[in-house]
């Protein structure tokens, strides 16, 4: 490989790393995509120039090439802002599936391929973790989608010995493997390797709820990255080596990130072990709220507000759904223009993925400046006239503090309810995706605005207006 080729390899894995760390705030996060798009199109370029011998037939690379581009350009302007969890999950499904076969071809032309320095020990071992890393990826990609999807089920699918099943999977993936580098021309072993790691990302993947499959998308992320890297060494590609490095790790601390947030176990997610504990036996949701919830108006609500000084907005994923941000934007605007301090609380994983609902805010212009994060929201919520809580549940549920027998106990929350007043804007009183009751909904404070939030925000904006 040509010196000029490595430069630019290094080139790339640098503008990543600035790219990632522009990412960290709304409002560097286009220009860290741009960056990141700059460092890939270096990658591509350097392939090229490395393999420029090597390659033949340009005609099918072209076609290749400009096919990519255009479906990958269409489906960025198609895809609904809502649906970002899974669109991320169905390519990143495409990235596993593409490093796995690449490995399986090397082994196929391994006498063609294999770098002379390199051992065929090496070479093997590589392709072997390339394929049942990338396979899992793969396959727990596309379930992860489906599920997201609504294509299979939500629920936690869960085989009978599910943790005795994988450790047995795993320990013949070390064996087919071993048998593989002895004796790399007997295919026999590559396909069982596939079919192992195939049922990994089955098995696992299955048995994670809806509610919980971003932190899977991050996980997977990660291995399609580490894929990545176990290729590099198979072609001895330092780019590949080091970018899917780098994926590998940050898939890693973003699955960290998002297992705090949400009261997950690290380790647990690691070993395919996510799903939650069952919470103990309590009241129904009906004996819970009854007789204790005290519903509101838009005219109410707009009265609250027009006499508040300082507001603070708790966007969650009911906002997404109904597609609310312009009219949530509306009311911002609304509301800074008489003068009032509006600052929106988001949460790490409010709208799903973290930095889902930013994005959903950016689109339509909401000031950089006005995002908080969930550190600086409850700082904020302490001196609140209002916490205005539009589509969220689980995020501001204070059972996460006080209920040990709850699966979201110890979860960061939004502590909306020290906030002098609360209003929560809401369909029904059906709970979030942990499946329990909100006491927050039936505190002394709190009003309930049963409604879309679309239809809802409109409507106190209207209200607003005639004040």
């Amino acid at each position: 490989m040509h010196d000029i080729t490595v430069a630019l390899y290094l080139i790339t894995v640098l503008l990543f790393i600035a790219g990632l760390k522009l990412l960290t705030s709304p409002r560097t996060a286009r220009m860290g995509n741009l960056v990141s798009a700059v460092g890939m199109t270096i990658a591509i370029v350097a392939t090229f120039l490395g393999y420029w011998s090597e390659l033949s037939n340009w005609t099918y690379i072209l076609i290749g090439g400009i096919l990519g581009s255009v479906v990958g350009a269409f489906l960025a302007y198609w895809v609904d802002m809502r649906d970002i969890p899974q669109f991320v999950a169905i390519l990143n499904s495409f990235g596993g599936a593409v490093s796995a076969l690449v490995g399986a071809w090397a082994i196929f032309n391994m006498d063609k391929v294999k770098p002379a320095f390199a051992s065929t020990g090496l070479f093997v071992g590589s392709v072997v973790a390339d394929a049942f890393i990338g396979t899992i990826a793969f396959v727990g990609s596309v379930i992860a989608f489906a599920k997201l999807q609504k294509l299979i089920t939500e629920r936690p699918v869960v085989l009978p010995m599910k943790n005795l099943l994988n450790v047995i999977a795993l320990i013949l993936v070390f064996v087919f493997g071993y048998l593989l580098i002895q004796n790399p021309h007997n295919y026999l072993y590559l396909y069982a390797i596939f079919a192992l790691a195939a049922f990994l990302g089955f098995n696992v993947t299955m048995a994670v709820g809806g509610a919980d499959m971003p932190v899977v998308i991050s996980l997977l992320i990660s291995y399609a990255g580490l894929s990545a890297a176990a290729l590099g060494f198979t072609f001895m590609n330092y780019g590949l080596i080091m970018v899917g490095s780098l994926v590998g790790a940050s898939g890693l601390i973003l699955t960290r990130i998002m297992a705090k947030a949400m009261n997950r176990d690290f380790w647990g997610i690691l070993l395919g072990n996510i799903t939650p504990p069952e919470m103990a036996t309590t009241s129904s949701d009906a004996a819970f709220y009854e007789g204790k919830v005290k519903s509101t108006s838009p005219d109410e609500v707009a009265m609250m507000l027009k006499y508040a000084d300082r507001i603070v907005i708790i966007p969650g994923y009911g906002l997404a759904v109904a597609q609310a941000q312009r009219e949530l934007k509306e009311l911002y605007d609304l509301l800074t223009k008489d003068g009032k301090e509006v600052y929106f609380a988001i949460h790490d994983v409010a709208g799903r993925m973290p930095g889902h609902m930013n994005v959903l805010l950016a689109e339509v212009e909401v000031p950089y400046e006005a995002l908080k994060t969930m550190d600086e929201g409850n700082q904020l919520l302490e001196g609140a006239d209002v916490a205005l809580v539009v589509g969220a549940n689980d995020v501001v549920n204070p059972l996460a503090k006080e209920d040990p027998s709850t699966p979201i106990y110890g979860m960061p929350i939004l502590e909306a309810d020290k906030a002098r007043s609360v209003v929560v804007i809401k369909r029904s009183l059906s709970p979030g995706f942990a499946g329990i009751p909100n006491p927050l909904f039936i505190r002394d404070n709190t009003v309930m605005l049963f409604d879309d939030a679309k239809k809802a925000l409109r409507a106190i904006i209207d209200a607003y207006k005639e004040l």
